[in-house]
């Protein structure tokens, strides 16, 4: 895999990311494109932690391969983990932490805001 497929690819999520919108849509449009963009992906999704345990949300593609998971966290708890499964052993992991952390404040399922709007918090 390229540096310029990995650095294509954190452009456009920050792009879908900058343009905003509900956060189910957004996370939606971040899970398809890293999925159409990295060819040896086969399915990628968003585990939400939930009362303690991880909940599939959102996810593109159907195929298997070896999984790959990067832990998504927000001050310092984790909230989510970004799931891959992928045809070719690479060197994801970079790649798949720098997008944990773009996506972070948009898997705050279940976060107590504590009165702060949603808006405010991501």
């Amino acid at each position: 895999m390229s540096a310029d497929a990995y650095r294509g690819t954190l452009e456009a999520v920050e792009r879908i990311l900058n343009r905003g919108g509900d956060a189910d849509d957004v996370l939606r449009a971040v899970v398809s494109a890293v999925e159409q963009r990295i060819p040896h992906f086969t399915r990628v999704g968003i585990a939400f932690m939930e009362d303690g345990r991880l909940e599939l949300g959102p996810e593109a593609g159907a195929g298997d391969g070896e999984e790959l998971r990067a832990l998504v966290t927000f001050e310092g708890a984790p909230v989510a983990e970004l799931v891959v499964h992928r045809m070719e052993t690479g060197d994801d992991g970079a790649f798949l932490e720098r997008v944990a952390a773009l996506i972070s404040p948009y898997c705050l399922v279940g976060w107590d805001t504590q009165g702060v709007p949603w808006a405010d918090v991501s």
